[in-house]
């Protein structure tokens, strides 16, 4: 086993403190990573919170991980000592279902979470990325390219494919009208891929004072969806639009802004169900109401390769891990231009309460 130091939640009230825990010595298959930064996801904070009352306490959250390679198994053929690398959601699956054998292992049945998830490993509960180093199976790290800001591809672990994913799924590309509902570390992601993909991007948004930001990330338009005569110009028009906001809000308003045959998908995951979307909505013009989960690791991979190429990295603010609970808070009045990343350095022992 291998003395880890982290930063966990001991309740669903207590502020998040100094952990002591062990992981797991490298086996033959596993990749051991020192984290270098880790994302700060909207998850994190229901997880810590217990608002999806299952956390399992304590918690030790992060799950958009990047880092430098310090140990690999004798099996390990995809990564040596030096590399940088990156972990997401997932580090494990069943890897013999139909869902892992497509290569998506996000709706494998039994696919263990970064953290606050039964670890098949060690019998107890994973930990994630507010740590020092982690330890997983080869499969499910990813290579991380050296051209790209390194703080800024944290968030691509996690905010980056769940929205890369279905913009994928449904064929998001030139000549395709594209709605992306919500401006945070979701939203200003799907802003990004969708304008590298040629679409016509729209971004719908309550706050005027986003327009401009969402214009230099890329958007075409942007709708104050509070304004009916604004929401109106667009009606029956788009292709597809990429739900990404994580608070319980009218989906009618948005599916009535679809062609026939075009898609709404839900990224976010709010704590309380959205209202029951009105059916004649959708069957009019046969439309559809679907939802996405991060992505397969193939699929993360050839993102993260995809943002290498065309210098694609989120918009972050940095803080030290000393701050997580105030970046809660901010989070929540969406304080943020988009993503926290937290500077693992900030958690050595000798940086401790500075």
């Amino acid at each position: 086993m291998t003395p880890t130091l982290g930063y966990a939640a001991h309740s669903a009230t207590a502020p998040l403190a100094l952990f002591d825990f062990a992981r797991r010595a490298p086996g033959p298959r596993d990749v051991q990573i020192e984290i270098l930064y880790c994302g700060v996801c909207h998850s994190d904070l229901h997880t810590v919170r217990d608002e999806w009352h299952n956390s399992v306490y304590p918690v030790v959250p992060g799950h958009e991980i990047v880092g430098r390679v310090t140990a690999v198994g004798g099996e390990v053929k995809g990564f040596k000592v030096g590399d940088l690398a990156g972990v997401g959601c997932m580090v494990d699956s069943c890897g013999t279902c139909p869902d892992c054998r497509d290569g998506l292992e996000q709706y494998c049945p039994t696919f263990t979470l970064t953290y606050n998830s039964p670890d098949p490993h060690t019998g107890k509960m994973t930990y994630g990325g507010y740590s020092n180093r982690i330890v997983v199976d080869e499969h499910f790290v990813l290579r991380v390219s050296d051209k790209l800001h390194l703080p800024g591809v944290a968030p691509l672990l996690c905010a980056g494919i769940t929205t890369w994913s279905p913009l994928r799924q449904w064929k998001v590309g030139k000549g395709q009208k594209v709605g992306v509902v919500g401006l945070g570390g979701l939203g200003h992601m799907a802003v990004k891929f969708a304008h590298a993909f040629g679409a016509h991007v729209v971004l719908f948004t309550t706050s005027p004072g986003k327009a401009a930001d969402a214009r230099r990330l890329g958007a075409d338009e942007v709708v104050i969806s509070k304004n009916p005569d604004e929401m109106k110009q667009h009606l029956a028009s788009f292709d597809f639009i990429l739900n990404t906001v994580a608070a319980p809000h009218n989906l009618d308003a948005y599916l009535e802004l679809l062609k026939r045959d075009g898609t709404m998908c839900l990224v976010g995951a709010p704590e309380n169900p959205h209202p029951s979307p009105t059916v004649f909505n959708l069957i009019f013009k046969r439309r559809r109401l679907a939802g996405s989960l991060i992505g397969g690791i193939r699929e993360t991979q050839e993102m993260l390769d995809f943002c290498a190429e065309h210098g694609i990295v989120s918009d972050i603010e940095m803080i030290p891990i000393q701050q997580i609970d105030e970046a809660y808070e901010r989070m929540l009045r969406s304080d943020v231009k988009y993503r926290f990343v937290i500077d693992m350095a900030s958690l050595r022992p000798e940086r401790v309460g500075g």
